[in-house]
């Protein structure tokens, strides 16, 4: 074929770089792109997921729960529902306090989603009237940035080392770290601040008639400095400055608060004990030395502090984490003392590169895969060209990734490893056919190489686009799931489509320099067809005959037919359970303590000792930190479920690290099965709610299981509430079953007698303020210490040994406006009371949730919402139930089920739509392909037959089906037509040559055969190196199981489909004439 005009698109590419100069530096270039892109991509374990949401905090001091809810939320969530791209919003109206929670939709630009937040609650600030009281709206917004990427934890071996004192070590490791360029927010957790204490006894307040307010005003009006004015003399301007600030603790001692009427003086230190402590604990933080910790010096519940260091975005976690430790490491020099030591408790930086660097290895160990099996297959020289080519292919993809945006995560490198199957289908095609048509053939290997190239272009053109088309829809699946998975329909796109140029444009050239004008010696395996290819001999003619292969053909169709529904009964009869995604294998498991409202701090943290000396005997276990009182340091799991919100003595939180994967024989969430049984017993025994959380596998929800409950009546929902809670310990495997309903806790009101307080001379005002600073202090001023890298409070307060005792507290002298004093408990009664529980709304609506999960069993929260649901049915049938979204209005109380289910709902339903809008764009090409409408219905009939082997693999080897399962699925649709495009081109070529329709049948599932099983098990053993991971397992499984049996069918159903439905139609046009 001499005439370049008789070739098509891929046989002119092939012929003008065949021999081409700017071809091999072509390929360099791709290949140092490829490096550089490995270099400057930033490494990260998990993908960004771009989650957007603000908290905002409005306050109306002493209103009720209902107050707040009618007067502050419920506006405030009118208004905030104007804005587009929200999600959802949820609120919680608390005594005096609302929080309303605003979630963007996944995707929406951080900066342009707080801007309109912003914009819109301060164009709308009127909402809240002048004389309510409520205070300004705080706005809060929050994203993946907000996650810390290290976290380090002062502890020391000196008993007499206080939190105060690591607190002082960690606030000035603060400012020298963040000196590290990328590193974000910085924060220490742990501690309690530094006071300037005045305690005050009420007795002596008495004797020397001084009120709180008397003292407060001597310290305000005392510590007051400001530059007065300026002045000049000798031709120089003078700065001048009047007024005097306390420096040190002496300095108020020797204040004067008051003259006595025999003019002594009386001084601050007379009526009140003043030191410089710790501010009274509302929060406890320590460490603890697990079975597995490896250091010489072991804590033991040592009081610990903790620094969490977040990254800019778009940074690489791993340098700026390795950076983080080796700074640390010079200030063990300078600003770290002997007896302090640092224990690096979370390095996500770490992770993110040993993450890449084991991918980047199964990415290369899958390459010399795919080209050993070449190697077998057509020789050294002809792998070598495959190699090449693939190699060349994956190093654009990595550069073609990077400038996509994408990170070098676990998903995007997966993509890769899971595409080497497909990236190495065109260089193998072009490379066999080659290959094939050298064989015997005189001319020169330049002469043969363009018709060749030709000959298989067409249809790997068309190959190449239906992958993608099943591939790319992918890529618009929506929600938190979307994001997450999109590097992996968009590289393998990229991909197939570089790999597609350079089989056209690079493959050639290298199969020119490599073999050479060797090719007349070359064995060829397809050639050599007698004994290897006479299956195809002996079993297509009994399905092609007229009237004697028809029974035949319709047992083959029935046989197909059965083994289809059979594996899709599988799903039904649960031996292939359904999951988003499964657990992965982490080095941390988080705790989260719940002890019911009015637990006492020292309560809550004997627990948490006790549930740690129980769970450090596990061997898998190196050290825990607890956090009485607080949370820990968020993860992206926390930050959804806004586990940074939690404060209060009743909970705690526990993160638990365990030894390197590598080390231990059990993966994480068998270890948390196993510590199940010890927190069971501990919850019991103190009658709290203990969840044990583990690090999600993909985008994280607030439960695995929720139940929403709605109705018009909030009290009758909480009743509803408890019901459906019941119900839940009812069902099997269910654990950590809580509600967002609180528990009964004690308070007393002070009420005022207003006739007496009007009649004394004291205002409401004056009575409230009083109360408030001999209970929980009041912080009149600041002391100030150039030292102190945050300023530290002067806090006026009774006597801490007091403040417990009401009697004391009742005691309390107040000035009157006639200038003399009355006691607090002449004005006020005692009422004993319950706090008033918060009212939870979400998208507008009020709501309480139930939330579970699920060990054990199917170890699927689906199964265990199906239980739940049943018993609902039987015993509550007056209880509607919703699973895709509630209604807009309804008189009754409903239920409507979120958590895991939501997020697979959503998740299923995009890739089904997405599968089918794959499926129609395959349809459209094949059309425009082979200019025929049934034609395409043949080469598409293999795309079922895939379940055949996918559901059986997964039963077989004990996996659930997921997401990623899923998208195997899909991406099988694209790889098997592939197959069936090779092989009904070639009936055509075959056609058109003259042969009749069963020898060119034949002879396309002789020839087409190798390089359909060449790239079958090209994808196959790249699904091997993704096998053992614990979230891919279902898309290897799809794969491999899916390959297999779709293949091995497609040899054998296309043949005998297309042979039935030609002589068909040719007895149809000879019939007609």
């Amino acid at each position: 074929m001499n005439n370049q005009e008789k070739l098509s698109i891929s046989g002119i590419l092939a012929k003008s770089f065949q021999s081409n100069e700017l071809t091999p530096l072509i390929a360099l270039v791709l290949v140092l792109l490829g490096a550089f892109a490995v270099l400057v991509t930033p490494r990260e374990e998990e993908p960004q997921i771009d989650v957007t949401f603000a908290n905002v905090m409005i306050g109306l001091p002493g209103a009720t729960a209902k107050e707040v809810e009618q007067l502050i939320t419920n506006p405030a969530e009118q208004v905030l529902d104007e804005l587009s791209d929200v999600k959802h919003i949820y609120s919680i109206s608390r005594p005096g306090m609302s929080i309303i929670t605003v979630r963007f939709k996944v995707g929406i630009k951080r900066n342009d989603a707080i801007v309109r937040l912003y914009n819109q609650v301060q164009s709308n600030s009127d909402w809240l009237p002048y004389n309510l009281g409520a205070t300004t709206p705080i706005i809060k917004p929050l994203g993946i940035d907000d996650v810390p990427v290290l976290t380090a934890t002062l502890w020391s071996d000196d008993a007499d080392k206080t939190h105060a004192d690591l607190l002082k070590v960690a606030h000035s490791l603060e400012n020298q770290l963040k000196r590290i360029p990328d590193t974000r927010i910085i924060r220490s957790f742990g501690g309690g601040q530094q006071i300037v204490h005045i305690e005050m006894d009420p007795v002596n307040m008495l004797n020397y008639q001084l009120s709180f307010a008397d003292i407060s005003h001597a310290l305000q009006a005392s510590n007051y400095r400001l530059p007065s004015a300026t002045r000049v003399a000798d031709n120089q301007l003078i700065e001048v400055q009047t007024g005097y600030s306390f420096n040190h603790i002496d300095d108020l001692k020797n204040l004067i608060v008051k003259v006595t009427d025999q003019g002594k003086p009386v001084y601050l230190q007379d009526v009140a004990r003043i030191y410089d402590g710790a501010d009274s604990p509302d929060s406890y933080t320590w460490i603890h030395s697990g079975h597995a910790w490896g250091g010489n010096i072991a804590p033991d519940y040592a009081p610990a502090i903790t620094i969490a260091v977040g990254k800019k975005p778009g940074s690489n976690a791993g340098q700026i984490t390795q950076s983080i430790i080796e700074s640390i490491d010079q200030l063990k020099q300078s600003h770290i003392p002997q007896d302090v030591h640092v224990e690096i408790t979370r390095d996500y930086g770490q992770t993110a590169n040993d993450k890449a660097n084991q991918l980047i290895k199964k990415l290369i160990f899958a390459t010399l895969s795919v080209i050993i099996l070449m190697l077998i297959a057509m020789g050294w020289r002809q792998a070598l060209v495959v190699g090449l080519a693939v190699s060349i292919t994956l190093a654009i993809t990595l550069f073609a990734s990077w400038t996509y945006g994408f990170t070098l995560n676990r998903v995007s490198l997966f993509a890769l490893i899971f595409s080497i199957g497909i990236l190495v289908d065109d260089a193998v095609v072009v490379v066999e056919n080659i290959h094939r048509r050298s064989k015997n053939n005189n001319n020169k290997l330049s002469d043969i190489i363009p018709p060749a190239v030709d000959e298989v272009g067409g249809p790997t053109i068309l190959a190449t686009f239906t992958v993608i088309a099943a591939l790319m829809p992918m890529a618009f699946v929506t929600g938190l799931m979307g994001p997450y998975m999109s590097p992996i329909p968009i590289n393998a796109s990229m991909g197939m489509l570089l790999s597609l140029l350079i089989a056209l444009i690079i493959t050639p050239w290298l199969y020119r320099k490599i073999i050479g004008n060797d090719h007349d010696d070359l064995t060829d395996v397809t050639d050599e067809k007698p004994k290897k290819m006479s299956i195809f001999q002996r079993i297509l003619p009994v399905f092609l005959k007229q009237e004697k292969g028809r029974k035949p053909r319709y047992a083959l169709i029935g046989s197909v037919v059965m083994l289809l529904i059979v594996s899709i009964l599988l799903v039904p009869f649960q031996r292939v359970i359904l999951k988003m995604l499964p657990f992965d294998d982490k080095s941390e498991l988080q705790i989260i303590v719940d002890m019911k409202e009015g637990t006492t701090l020292e309560t809550t943290n004997q627990l948490m000792v006790e549930l740690v000396a129980e769970l450090n005997e596990f061997e898998e276990v190196k050290h825990a930190v607890a956090y009485t009182g607080m949370s820990s340091p968020i993860n992206f799991n926390g930050l959804v479920r806004q586990y940074f919100l939690r404060k209060g003595p009743h909970l705690g939180d526990i993160q638990i690290m365990l030894t390197d994967k590598h080390e231990r024989s059990k993966q994480s969430h068998e270890i948390a099965l196993d510590m199940r049984e010890v927190i069971h017993q501990m919850a019991q025994k103190y009658d709290a709610s203990l969840k044990i959380v583990e690090v999600p596998p993909g985008p994280p929800v607030i439960s695995p299981l929720v139940a929403e409950i709605y109705g018009d009546h909030y009290p009758q929902q909480i009743i509803a509430t408890r019901e459906i809670e019941k119900l839940f310990h009812e069902v099997d495997h269910l654990v950590d079953i809580d509600t967002t309903v609180e528990h009964d806790a004690p308070k007393q009101v002070l009420e005022i007698d207003l006739s007496k307080a009007m009649l004394a001379g004291v205002s409401q005002q004056q009575i409230i303020t009083t109360v408030n600073t001999a209970l929980a202090g009041t912080d009149v001023s600041y002391l100030h210490d150039q030292n102190n890298k945050y300023a530290q409070p002067i806090r006026i307060e009774i006597e801490r040994t007091k403040q417990n005792d009401l009697n004391n507290l009742l005691t309390v002298p107040i000035k009157t406006q006639r200038g003399d004093f009355v006691q607090l408990g002449e004005l006020v009664t005692v009422v004993d009371t319950v706090i008033e529980k918060s009212i939870q709304h979400k998208d507008l609506r009020p709501m309480t949730m139930v939330t579970a999960d699920i060990a054990g069993g199917a170890d699927s929260p689906l199964y265990g919402m199906f239980g739940v649901k049943k018993l609902i049915e039987e015993q509550h049938p007056e209880i509607e139930q919703y699973f895709i979204k509630q209604p807009l209005f309804s008189d009754k109380t409903y239920i409507k089920w979120d958590g895991e289910w939501q997020i697979t709902y959503e998740t299923f339903r995009d890739m089904g739509i997405a599968y089918s809008v794959g499926l129609i764009l395959i349809f459209l090409l094949i059309v425009a392909h082979f200019h025929s409408y049934f034609v395409p219905l043949i080469i598409m009939a293999p795309i079922p037959l895939t379940i055949i082997g996918i559901l059986p693999g997964h039963w077989i080897l004990g996996a659930q089906f997921t997401a990623t399962s899923m998208i195997g699925m899909i991406a099988l649709a694209g790889i098997i037509v592939r197959n069936s495009i090779l092989l009904v081109d070639f009936v055509h070529i075959q056609l058109a040559e003259g042969a009749d329709l069963k020898t060119a049948v034949i002879q396309s599932a002789e020839v087409r055969a190798k390089p359909i099983i060449l790239t079958a098990l090209a994808a196959m053993m790249g699904a091997f190196f993704i096998l053992d991971d614990p979230i891919f397992n279902g898309l290897a499984v799809s794969l491999i199981f899916g390959i297999l049996i779709s293949t091995l069918l497609t040899l054998v159903v296309i043949p005998v489909l297309y042979y039935w439905y030609q002589s068909r139609q040719d007895n149809k046009i000879n019939a007609a004439v």
